[in-house]
């Protein structure tokens, strides 16, 4: 063996080995107990991170239990990343002077996939620099004919129960990016805005949005509220920067009196609370915002100006016709901006499709509850029930091309218009949906509306929300892989294993899914990792400069040293700091493993070169005390590694092993073997040095192949059994 370990020399060759030699199917153990994981799928185009890099979880999962006789399936998969990639794609377009709306919706899908085809294999080239032992015999890809057939058969099975809808209704909707995003994706930040108190007539409201007043169609109290009593009802008239008009003041409970004046004005297609208000008092919506960020007609003269242009113009107008009584410039509110671009929400009506959660949220609850599911860390169980609890009905509509689209088809001889058309200046509308004629199908086109008989039908030009698409991802993988009966073996899959910060966006949603669709929970088992931030504790993120590339950390110190100390001194679940000290610790720790081989090469003085035996075999042949004393304690800390990894201890299971290995293997029984080294106690130290290699594979998995295999132990340490 050489004097230094060389992981440049050895970790590309040693994978190439393992895949060719299909180490890393199921079918290596064919006899044994399924187990399996379903990777996160990373975003096809993208690069990894360290988020990636924490999938060392699942690799040492999957190496344990394969090393246990298992027939384990760690199946790969790459996600379209809907919003992600096409937001990623616009850039590039932008910086040639180009934008998504200098093409037709066909060209511009072309042009992404293209995009995405030129750097898909990039990360998973990454994946496998880290070790990770997936097996890419069944890798999936999110857009496959197969997995997209999966999915629009869920969404015509979910229209036939009921539990998909199209609704007229308030989104959340980025007019930057040209898409409406669910709950989940909105950044709320805490700012300080100002609160302009307006006159309506005899009466005074506050609001952050004056440029909205266009779109009023009431204005609201508390039913209770004695200052006000005497005007519900009635008919107000006001000034506006547009001339005289008249507005109807209703009472409402959902009004809080403290908040302004006690009075508020009612904006139905610009505010959620205001369009449910609208609904109970059948109040119409005016949208004066377009889906293109500007004012439209209803605005008058401000037609055509920006949200925060027309706010400004509004206000200065106002003052001079004196219908601003003050504003409050320190008023703490909370923004809802989009969490891509950073770009101000707005609250816009349209006609979406929409997922009732509720019959899909009581199961995926019970299941936890019943046990079906077993989430670690347990205190993430709190979170998980909060928020199934207080789900609201899912949108699952994107504006955008690149994705899946919507197999919805509406009819064109319905004259009924669609939320996105810009109402004229003389009409209003209810905030109730007039659905017009849809039919729904599995992906095919139908030959004929399903109500009246018309062939002129036209496809909804909107995609699927990519979490839905990736929340049926499980099912999906299995029943979409080569391998015939892998679905029936594979699931529901034996561990969930991803970053805390997935629990309600996909998570939840999986479970929801993976009951309603098979019948079955997806997994058995939540395992959540935290987060890896930079040296300081700061969250990395390119905006701040202080991302680490976890690749040029494998690079300098190995990928066994990178993936060793995201697991040592951290405890599951919880958040780290990038540690360069953990890093160069157990860089040292490979060098220590490689030079103890290095020594039982060496001093090699047996006949039967390398021989192997059992632990009882070893105890039989123990002659010295320190033998004995040795061969017992690597026989506790095979129970106590084994124990920790059922138990998901993995910070635990890595630290024992680096202080046994270290500290009492290499420092004081090696030294102590030295001075007394023949035939048997050769045989035992080189039986243990194997054990605490094997003990050690699922963390460090080069270094410890290639010692393997240097020292002659057998074809592969993927293939050994785990010790006993």
């Amino acid at each position: 063996m050489d004097k230094v370990y060389s992981h440049k020399d050895v970790e590309e060759r040693i994978y190439k080995e393992w895949e060719n030699s299909g180490y890393f199917k199921p079918e290596i153990n064919p006899q044994g107990k399924p187990y399996s994981i379903i990777l996160p799928p990373p975003n096809a185009n993208g690069a990894l991170h360290f988020g990636h890099a924490m999938f060392a979880i699942e690799d040492i999962l999957v190496r344990f239990h394969r090393m246990k006789g298992e027939a384990a399936l760690w199946l790969p998969g790459t996600d379209h990343a809907g919003i992600e990639t096409q937001f990623v794609f616009e850039k590039r377009l932008k910086n040639q002077g180009k934008s998504r709306l200098d093409f037709d919706r066909e060209t511009l899908y072309k042009m992404i996939e293209e995009y995405v085809n030129e750097h898909r294999g990039g990360i998973e080239s990454q994946l496998r620099t880290l070790g990770f032992s997936l097996d890419w015999s069944r890798a999936k890809y999110t857009l496959d004919p197969d997995i997209v057939k999966l999915v629009h058969k869920t969404f015509k099975k979910m229209y036939d129960d009921g539990l998909v809808y199209r609704d007229y209704r308030l989104v959340n909707y980025c007019t930057f990016d040209g898409t409406s995003f669910s709950d989940l994706e909105i950044v709320h930040e805490e700012r300080i805005s100002p609160l302009y108190y307006i006159k309506y007539g005899p009466l005074v409201l506050a609001t952050t949005r004056p440029e909205t007043k266009f779109g009023d169609t009431g204005v609201a109290v508390h039913p209770q509220d004695k200052r006000y009593q005497k005007y519900i009802g009635r008919q107000i008239e006001i000034e506006t920067v547009l001339g005289k008009a008249k507005i109807k003041v209703i009472g409402d409970e959902s009004v809080d009196q403290k908040f302004g004046t006690g009075v508020v004005k009612i904006t139905p297609a610009h505010d959620f609370n205001d369009f449910e208000v609208a609904k109970r008092h059948n109040l119409p919506l005016k949208q004066v915002i377009g889906f293109d960020g500007k004012m439209n007609r209803f605005a008058g003269k401000f037609e055509g100006l920006y949200v925060r242009q027309a706010r400004k113009a509004v206000v200065e107008e106002m003052q001079k016709k004196g219908l601003i009584e003050k504003i409050d410039e320190n008023y703490k509110n909370r923004i809802g901006v989009c969490y891509k671009c950073k770009n101000v929400l707005q609250p816009l009506p349209l006609e979406q499709w929409f997922v009732k959660v509720k019959p899909l949220s009581q199961k995926a609850i019970q299941a936890v509850k019943d046990g079906k599911i077993k989430i670690t860390p347990s205190n993430f169980e709190k979170q998980y029930f909060l928020w199934l609890e207080n789900l609201r009905d899912w949108n699952i509509s994107r504006q955008i091309v690149w994705g899946i689209q919507i197999p919805a088809w509406k009819c064109q001889k319905s004259e009924i218009r669609s939320g996105k058309s810009e109402p004229k200046p003389s009409e209003l509308r209810t905030p109730i949906s007039d659905n017009g004629h849809w039919t729904v199908t599995d992906g095919a086109k139908p030959k004929k509306c399903l109500q009246c008989d018309s062939a002129n039908l036209e496809q909804d030009q909107d995609t699927l929300d990519t979490w839905f698409s990736s929340s049926q991802w499980p099912f999906a993988a299995l029943r979409a892989s080569p391998y015939n009966g892998d679905f029936e073996k594979f699931y529901p899959t034996s561990v969930m294993e991803t970053g805390y910060d997935l629990l309600k966006a996909w998570v939840s949603r999986m479970v929801m899914m993976g009951i309603y669709v098979t019948g079955k929970v997806p997994f058995n088992n939540v395992l959540f990792h935290g987060l890896v931030n930079d040296p300081y504790g700061k969250k990395m993120s390119k905006s701040k400069g202080n991302v680490v590339n976890p690749l040029e950390l494998v690079e300098q110190y190995g990928a066994d040293a990178v993936r060793f100390a995201l697991i040592y001194g951290n405890a599951t679940g919880n958040d780290q700091a990038l540690s360069y000290p953990k890093l160069d610790a157990a860089r040292k720790f490979t060098n220590k493993l490689w030079n103890m081989g290095r020594f039982i090469e060496m001093k090699n003085v047996s006949s039967s070169k390398y021989q192997v035996v059992s632990i009882e075999e070893l105890k039989k042949k123990a002659k010295h005390k320190n033998d004995k004393a040795m061969i017992e304690k690597v026989s506790e800390l095979i129970g106590k590694v084994t124990n920790d990894l059922d138990k998901y201890n993995f910070n635990y299971a890595a630290e024992g092993l680096y202080d046994f290995v270290w500290h009492e293997f290499a420092d004081k029984y090696i030294e102590d073997i030295k001075n007394r080294i023949n035939p048997d106690s050769y045989i035992i130290l080189n039986t243990l040095y194997l054990i605490l290699l094997k003990l050690l594979h699922p963390f460090m998995p080069f270094v410890t192949e290639e010692i393997y295999q240097r020292l002659k132990f057998g074809k592969s340490i993927m293939v050994e059994t785990w010790p006993k």
